[in-house]
């Protein structure tokens, strides 16, 4: 995975949204990015898989509505469909395994966290796992990751912290290459949550990549319509980014909306997700 392509990719939909109204031509993307028009087709499909036009097709908010019209039912669907619903090719690779209560008070007392920093296509990614399963997936800003570190440490703070940089490399490689790497092995991730959130997060695996789901509907799978505002306060304080698929969950009216690791960010994530299920003659048109 190269670091520098997702940059490159990031600079380019920055500058698009920025003159989105007179919409920028792609020589004048690619000059903007310091590569020929050549190279910006190279580069989109090394990182996508499709060329430029098709990519920026899918950042759009016509296609957000299409995604949303085409999932309008995909929670319920995966939910009752076993093995062969949409969703559960994601929902049985990643599997959830919970803190106790007691657990939960404890904070991660008698726990040792390793840690470290891996690649992925949407740039580097801090990795943090216990001998139960990852406990923390997030994108690191220019190379710091002391943010990161301090969520662990909030969330898990009378845990033992041990660096392992090897293992963290590794690790990263499997979670990006789900849930399109058929020879990924399955992950459990171990999370600390309030049953309300574990219920959300559970949910999140039912949307399977390439679709999206709005917080209303999200919120109606969890429990009520009405609890639309603290599903998506459980969707933003996910502690597992990518493998828990928050990116996701859009607002109605297909606009992308906001996400931790920054809302340019989550849509190139969706767009790479529809490139690379349009490379499987599964997407939505």
């Amino acid at each position: 995975m190269n670091t520098t392509d997702y940059d490159r990719i990031e600079a380019a939909i920055r500058y698009l949204a920025r003159h989105r109204k007179r919409q920028p031509e792609l020589a004048e993307l690619a000059a903007h990015i310091g590569l020929s028009q050549s190279h910006l087709h190279r580069l989109f499909s090394r990182w996508a898989g499709v060329t430029p036009k098709r990519f920026l097709e899918f950042l759009t908010v016509q296609h957000a509505k299409k995604l949303l019209d085409s999932s309008e039912s995909v929670l319920a669907t995966a939910h009752g469909s076993g093995l062969s619903g949409p969703g559960r090719l994601h929902d049985h690779f990643v599997t959830v395994e919970a803190v106790t209560p007691g657990e939960y008070r404890s904070r991660g007392a008698g726990l040792t966290i390793r840690f470290g920093t891996g690649e992925s296509p949407f740039g580097p990614v801090f990795v943090a796992w216990t001998e139960r399963g990852v406990c923390r997936v997030g994108f690191v800003a220019d190379g710091d990751v002391s943010a990161e570190k301090e969520a662990l440490c909030r969330a898990w703070g009378r845990a033992s912290l041990e660096g392992d940089e090897s293992t963290a490399t590794a690790l990263a490689r499997s979670i990006f290459s789900a849930p399109f790497g058929a020879e990924s092995p399955p992950l459990t991730v171990h999370v600390r949550g309030t049953n309300f959130q574990l219920a959300v997060w559970r949910a999140l695996l039912r949307v399977p990549p390439g679709r999206v789901v709005t917080y209303g509907r999200l919120a109606e799978e969890v429990c009520s319509a009405k609890a639309a505002r603290a599903t998506g306060s459980a969707v933003g304080s996910n502690p597992i980014a990518f493998l828990i698929p928050c990116h996701r969950v859009i607002r109605a009216g297909g606009i992308t909306g906001d996400y931790a690791a920054g809302a340019t960010r989550k849509r190139c994530m969706l767009a790479w997700e529809a490139s690379r299920q349009s490379i499987g003659g599964q997407a939505v048109r």
